[in-house]
């Protein structure tokens, strides 16, 4: 049983890795996956009352994630149709293609710790559209744009899937890991973002030419309104949690259904064409729903391997070989760059127990910045530089040529920051 349950997973993360050369959807083979571990385990176990149990304990934590994950986007895509992240990309003028790469590092790091690095992304590098005229100008700012988000995604429960995991998982708490994580996050940002910013001296901005047209349906009330209210969710979820002790996920779907109630207060007026683009109902389609299976999927195949006692074995075994808890968790950073973070998180969640690692453990802090920020290494190695890449056509090997360098300079500088300052407070 445990050799087939290994190869079945193997073959399908090597599946999800090579999403892109195999034309296969990630979503599709993690599915598959989960389908073929579960019924493997279910027919070598022979309990079927057993089975069950453990299927059901593992869908309970895996619906938590999924319906956060849900609600943030929606309200994301709400907040987006209303035109609200012009709120800060309408203030970020200047003539100096250096000043305009600090503004836009900045602003990135900060709004991927709010809504989430891929959307961040999406709404940085649409912006850099309408500033700047020179391909080869917004190549380099998507490559600083992917490693801020993921950066910025790092240190915030809600700004990261992996991170969200972890808390929604109870590995980290709200401030505990914005604590320990934002410095060393920072670090992983400045470090790149000034040596880009060094080289892009003395050239000015060239905008384009044309104007974009204005196609916007909603009012500048609107547009405030929204954008307050969405950001304002989706901080107070952290809160929410703290106070009530009740999970994340609760707290989302309030304040969806908060935001819903207003949105149809807001547009009750108007006529159903204007108003249909702007309803939460529209958001929902909206939404990455791929992405969201894909979890279900790979979070439920990991579930398998860890009520087999595979993931303990592995992690006895690294234990062992390595030894020391800062390289291993280094190692899955680096490995996050090649293949898809999420799974390497959730099978460290599986691997390493709250009893032997407590929440806001030196491993679990460790791995939220270390997996989040790893990934900007490759353009494939997390959904922001995915999502760059097909926004602004970037070619894996410019990539790799252009800017993996400085994203490991970075993921170092932030790992040293982290090691030292736990050093000094520990």
């Amino acid at each position: 049983m445990l050799t087939a349950l290994v190869v079945v997973f193997v073959v399908a993360y090597a599946a999800i890795a090579l999403e892109h050369p195999l034309k296969i959807n990630k979503s599709g083979s993690a599915l598959v996956s989960a389908g073929l571990l579960w019924t493997i385990y279910a027919m070598s176990v022979g309990d079927g009352h057993l089975v069950g149990e453990q299927l059901g304990e593992s869908l309970m934590a895996t619906a938590q994630i999924v319906f956060f994950l849900m609600g943030a986007m929606t309200i994301v895509e709400v907040v987006d149709a209303h035109n609200g992240f012009d709120v800060i990309t309408s203030r970020i003028k200047t003539t100096k293609l250096s000043t305009l790469m600090w503004l836009v590092g900045f602003v990135t790091f900060f709004l991927s710790a709010i809504l989430d690095n891929l959307t961040t992304t999406i709404v940085m590098i649409s912006l850099m559209r309408k500033l700047l005229a020179k391909h080869d100008d917004r190549l380099f700012f998507a490559g600083i744009i992917v490693i801020a988000a993921n950066s910025g995604g790092a240190w915030s429960p809600i700004g990261d899937v992996t991170t969200t995991m972890l808390w929604i998982g109870g590995q980290v708490t709200s401030l505990a890991i914005i604590k320990a994580v934002f410095l060393p996050s920072l670090a992983s940002l400045l470090v790149p973002l000034a040596i880009v910013a060094y080289m892009l001296r003395g050239k000015s901005v060239q905008g384009p030419t044309e104007d974009v047209a204005d196609t916007d349906h909603s009012s500048v009330f609107e547009r405030n309104l929204m954008f307050g209210l969405g950001l304002g969710i989706l901080v107070a979820v952290p809160v929410f949690k703290t106070v009530t002790h009740l999970p994340p996920f609760l707290g989302i779907l309030f304040g969806l259904g908060i935001l819903w109630i207003v949105g149809d207060l807001v547009h009750r007026n108007q006529d159903e064409s204007s108003r249909e683009s702007l309803t939460l109902v529209h958001a929902m389609s909206k939404i990455d729903m791929g992405s969201l299976v894909f979890f279900i999927g790979i979070l439920l195949s990991v579930a398998t391997l860890e009520h087999a006692h595979l993931l303990t074995a592995l992690a006895t075994w690294l234990d062992q070989t390595v030894g020391r808890q800062d390289v291993i968790v280094m190692i899955i950073g680096v490995a996050s760059a090649i293949v898809d973070n999420v799974p390497l998180v959730a099978a460290s969640m599986g691997m390493y127990s709250l009893a032997q690692y407590p929440p806001d453990h030196f491993f679990w802090e460790f791995l939220a910045y270390c997996a989040g920020t790893g990934g900007s290494i490759l353009i494939i190695g997390s959904a922001a530089g995915v999502a760059a890449m097909g926004l602004e056509k970037i070619h894996f090997f410019w990539y790799v040529k252009k800017i993996s360098g400085l994203a490991f300079v970075g993921y170092l500088a932030g790992a040293g920051v982290y090691l030292l300052q736990y050093q000094l407070l520990h």
